[in-house]
C-alpha cells in the first residue's frame, strides 16, 4: 500500500502561481506513474496532468496545457505540479494519484479508473 500526501495549495489571485507537491510513502519500491486530478464544487473530478515513471511521457488536460507543468523526483518519491497564470476556473481540490504501471499507455494516463491510490487532496482557490 502507498500513502500520498499533497501540499502547496492555498488562496491566490488570478495570474499568480502555485506549486503543488505530492509525497509518496509505503510501497514505493515499484515503478509507478502519477497523476493530478481536481474537483471543483458541484463538479466531477477531472484529469489535470500525469507523468510516467521515467518522466518521458506526460499528458495534460487541454484546459491547463501551456500553464501547468508536471515533474517528479523519484529519489524523493515526489511529484510536482507547477501552476502558472492561475484562473478562477482552476479553483478546486487537487488530488494526486498513483498508477502501478510505470509506463502506461498515454490514453490511460488521464483515466481515473487506472489509478490505484489517491491522496486526500489540497485546496486551491483562485480569486479574480
Amino acid at each position: 500500500q502507498v500513502q500520498l500526501v499533497e501540499s502547496g495549495g492555498g488562496l491566490v489571485q488570478a495570474g499568480d502561481s502555485l506549486r503543488l507537491s505530492c509525497a509518496a510513502s509505503g510501497r514505493t519500491f515499484s515503478q509507478y506513474s502519477m497523476g493530478w486530478f481536481r474537483q471543483a464544487p458541484g463538479k466531477d473530478r477531472e484529469f489535470v496532468a500525469a507523468i510516467s515513471w521515467s518522466g518521458y511521457n506526460k499528458l495534460y488536460a487541454d484546459s491547463v496545457k501551456d500553464r501547468f507543468t508536471i515533474s517528479r523526483e523519484n529519489a524523493k518519491n515526489t511529484v510536482y505540479l507547477q501552476m502558472n497564470s492561475l484562473k478562477p476556473g482552476d479553483t478546486a481540490v487537487y488530488y494526486c494519484a498513483v498508477d502501478y504501471v510505470g509506463e502506461p499507455l498515454t490514453v490511460h494516463m488521464g483515466v481515473m479508473d487506472y489509478y490505484d491510490y489517491w491522496g486526500q487532496g489540497t485546496q486551491v482557490t483562485v480569486t479574480s
